[in-house]
């Protein structure tokens, strides 16, 4: 049996934008709106459903693969939104990307604090492991 990934919940201030800009920000199709979320859905059918909350929100993180020419794409729209962004999770080396596995990588923040990654190589494909 062959199982996927289909979808995580994400808590936001405002589902409506947090979902919007994280299609903007991947390039993916607009949310689409499903009972209480907000949805986006990755080229693999996974759905990050963004749901409203009053509570505090925990960050979480939530990395993709992408291509090279993605990475582009994304890190320019990064850059032209005037994000902060790190090539770490503990956020010691902002301003910068990582080349691990002989890829690149970069981490992002949504509106509610989630940190959000990109890489263009599977950890341990290349063989970096720190």
């Amino acid at each position: 049996m062959a199982i996927d990934f289909n979808h995580t919940i994400l808590p936001a201030r405002d589902s409506a934008a947090s979902a919007k800009f994280l299609a903007e920000m991947l390039g993916l199709p607009a949310p689409r709106r499903w009972g209480p979320f907000q949805m986006v859905t990755t080229e693999n059918g996974a759905n990050l459903d963004y749901m409203d909350t009053g509570g505090e929100i925990r960050p979480q993180h939530y990395a993709f693969l992408v291509s090279e020419a993605e990475f582009d794409e994304i890190f320019g729209r990064i850059r032209e939104r005037d994000l902060p962004y790190w090539a770490d999770p503990g956020r010691t080396q902002p301003g910068e990307i990582n080349h691990h596995d002989g890829g690149r990588g970069v981490y992002f923040e949504d509106p509610n604090g989630h940190l959000l990654e990109i890489i263009t190589r599977q950890y341990g494909s290349g063989g970096w492991n720190p």
